[in-house]
């Protein structure tokens, strides 16, 4: 009996102990409990709540622009044809190189057209030497028709011959004209000054007076035309929006034009819009827009594919938003991220307008103040938790890595309190 009772002692000294021990640890965690209160549990969320950069949307002047595909035009375009007939002798200038209006390009064989000035010239002298006996004649003539000594038609005929004499001068001198001109024509020169493409054309060929084929061309290059085309679909558009009063007319009333080249870069004079079609092709169903810009270098070659930036008008206050804020869903809605006053994210549907430069013209589904998440997007969800920053992408980089740390600082601490 007394080992028994020795036994029971011991075990009841045992309990009693453990039981001081859980109250202890149960009395520590009602006061750690106690101590976090309210305050912890709000310190805790923002712990967790996921950075991001936003951008506060306001209001702004915009200029819509128009970026249209079109090509350039040579100014003037000249297609040099023989103006007499004989055998090509010479060609006088480099195929690619820019000529004068009047410089000689092609020499013609002249041997026959200067006989003929020599002809024409014998011609002209017989013709004034008939004039003058004509003229002697008539000047006897009428001396005698005064003293009766000849008919009077006689001496009508005497005047007459006189004048068809001086008809017949007038002729001669026509015709060495003429043959002169033709000698000049012998060398075929530049109709316009421009920039000569090859010669189609080469000496010993014979040429005939106005022939169907050409020997050369020659093209204006400044200035230089730019034709684009717009489309109908287009015209209808900017109309309506003018009419709403969305866009504006630009105030000083010119309509300046921009191109940009096929490698991307934009040429740096600004030309003008001197001319819009007035009818709509019935094949293609758009509208013809010629611009004139200066090419003093002859940057600009006919033919050449470009991008004409047109201004349509301005907006007064257009809210912009960089495309990368704007996301699509599964049937191509465009949407973005809003952060609320309570900062968490909400899913926004948007309609976008025009596109200018890396930017989308919000016509509907934001308001002036609106914060829109612009990076850390893939990072969060509708209604979660984040704390909104402004500023640069190398600003909010060091932010974003803060996250994958915090989940196991936080993990650490509740396997130590375990």
């Amino acid at each position: 009996m007394g080992i028994m009772q020795m036994k029971v002692r011991q075990i009841s000294k045992f309990t009693a102990l453990a039981l001081s021990v859980i109250a202890a640890v149960s009395m520590t965690a009602g006061c750690s409990k106690q101590s976090a209160g309210p305050g912890a549990g709000a310190a805790a969320a923002a712990a967790h709540a996921v950075p991001v950069n936003v951008v506060t949307v306001e209001p702004h002047p915009v200029q819509v622009q128009e970026q249209i595909s079109g090509r350039t035009v040579s100014y003037r375009i000249a297609e040099v044809r023989p103006q007499v007939n004989g055998v090509l002798q010479k060609r006088l200038f480099t195929e690619g190189q820019m000529v004068k209006a009047g410089q000689p390009l092609y020499q013609i064989d002249a041997s026959v057209y200067n006989a003929n000035v020599q002809s024409a010239k014998a011609s002209l002298a017989q013709a004034e030497a008939a004039l003058a006996l004509a003229r002697a004649n008539a000047a006897r003539s009428a001396t005698l028709v005064k003293e009766n000594a000849v008919s009077k038609q006689s001496d009508d005929t005497a005047q007459a011959q006189v004048r068809t004499d001086e008809a017949a001068v007038k002729a001669a001198r026509a015709a060495l004209t003429n043959a002169q001109i033709n000698v000049q024509y012998t060398y075929v020169r530049a109709p316009i000054s421009g920039r000569v493409s090859i010669s189609e054309v080469t000496p010993g060929a014979l040429m005939t007076a106005y022939q169907s084929q050409r020997m050369t061309v020659i093209h204006q290059l400044d200035p230089i035309y730019v034709d684009v085309q717009r489309t109908t679909a287009e015209l209808l558009k900017l109309r309506e929006e003018l009419a709403s009063g969305r866009l504006k007319k630009l105030s000083d009333g010119s309509t300046p034009v921009k191109i940009m080249l096929e490698d991307g870069t934009v040429y740096p004079i600004t030309g003008k819009l001197t001319f819009q079609g007035v009818s709509v092709g019935t094949d293609t169903g758009t509208v013809t827009l010629r611009a004139e810009f200066p090419n003093p270098k002859g940057t600009l070659l006919p033919g050449m594919y470009v991008r004409a930036v047109l201004p349509s008008g301005d907006i007064p206050q257009a809210i912009t938003l960089n495309q990368h804020a704007v996301m699509r869903d599964m049937r191509g809605d465009p949407y973005v991220f809003v952060v609320n006053k309570d900062n968490k994210v909400e899913q926004r549907a948007i309609k976008t307008g025009e596109a200018i430069g890396d930017q989308w013209i919000v016509n509907s589904g934001l308001n002036a103040g609106d914060r829109v998440i612009v990076e850390g997007i893939g990072k969060v969800r509708p209604g979660a938790l984040v704390a909104p920053s402004e500023g640069s992408a190398a600003a909010s980089a060091p932010a974003a890595s803060a996250p994958a740390s915090a989940p196991a600082s936080s993990a650490a601490a509740q396997t130590a309190s375990h």
